[in-house]
This record gives structure tokens, sequence and C-alpha cells, in this order.
């Protein structure tokens, strides 16, 4: 049985790309509403599939990672995360990126949530997951473009530090205060 379309789709009356790159791709769709309004430029920003990773070692520290993030011109705290290389499975993107980016690995994973970045606007997903009783097998596996510090962390700290805004990308936030809350730690 065909799903039923959803009454609220807009028509795609036509599309047309605009930028084209790996990291970026920009389009504009001239679109029909079910009302009969038209918007003749509509802009939807296409993005890679992003995962991250709440990794909590054997001995209940979490592993955080601190870098330099341009964009907003800031030094930020956060948890192990990247892209979702075409055709990768989420899970196995989020345990080569910590594996990658701190040399952490192992223990038990488990999927937490996936969430729209930001659904007015992009296409992709944020997939996060735990992963539980990971332990040092490596050393980083950075690339030349990364500067990625370390930091085992205790639970009572990030609760504090997320509490206080210390985090500032919202697909790291949502999943830490799920994790937190679903847990019964905050």
């Amino acid at each position: 049985m065909a799903t039923p379309k959803d009454p609220m789709e807009w028509e795609v009356l036509e599309s047309e790309y605009l930028y084209r790159r790996p990291w970026l791709t920009a389009r504009r769709d001239h679109v029909k509403l079910p009302t009969g309004v038209e918007i003749k430029e509509f802009y939807v920003l296409e993005y890679p599939e992003f995962c991250n990773v709440i990794a909590i070692t054997k001995d209940g520290k979490y592993v955080l990672e601190r870098q330099y993030r341009h964009a907003q011109r800031l030094t930020a705290m956060e948890i192990p995360a990247g892209c979702v290389e075409p055709g990768e499975d989420p899970m196995e993107a989020a345990k080569r990126e910590l594996y990658e980016e701190t040399g952490f690995g192992g223990g038990e994973w488990s999927h937490l949530m996936t969430i729209s970045p930001n659904a007015g606007a992009c296409t992709n997903y944020s997939h996060t997951y735990v992963a539980k009783g990971v332990e040092r097998i490596s050393t980083q596996h950075l690339e030349a473009t990364e500067d990625i510090k370390i930091c085992l962390t205790d639970p009572d700290e990030v609760i504090r530090m997320l509490k206080n805004d210390e985090f500032h990308q919202a697909m790291m936030v949502a999943p830490l205060w799920k994790y937190f809350a679903i847990n019964g730690l905050i």
C-alpha cells in the first residue's frame, strides 16, 4: 500500500542549483503551497549527514573535545562528531569519527536520536549515538585541518557546562540534555 501524500507538502515547480561544493550545496526552489500561494525563491542548503557520539569511558568520564570554530570565532567544547560519508552507516561513521578524533573505541553502542539541524532550510540529519565503556585504543588520527584537544570530563562537570551554556553546538546540546534527562541525571 502506498503512503498517502502529506497534505501540507509543497509542490516544487522548478529547482535550480546555485552552488555545488563537497560541504555545501545551495539551490533555489520555486514552490507552490497547498493554499495556492507560490514562493518563487525558497533557498535550500544541502549538507552531508552528520553524526556525533556521547562517549563514556569505562571509569565514567565523558570524552569531550575542545576545538576552534571559525564561523563563530570561538573555541568550543563539543562531543566527538563529523560527517557521514555517502553510503556509510551513521553508527559506523560515529565509530570512525570517535576513533580518528580521539583514539577511543570499543564499548557498547546504542542510537540515542536523529534530529534535523534546521528543517526549514537544510536537508541533512544529525545522528547521535551513546558509547559506554570506551577506552583509548590508539592515538588521534587527525586531518590536516583538525586541531582537537581531548578532555576527559566528569559527568557533574558536563551537567554544569550544559546548565551554564558552555556548549554552543545545538546538535550536541540537544542530545546531551536528552541523555542526562532520560537517565535521571538532571
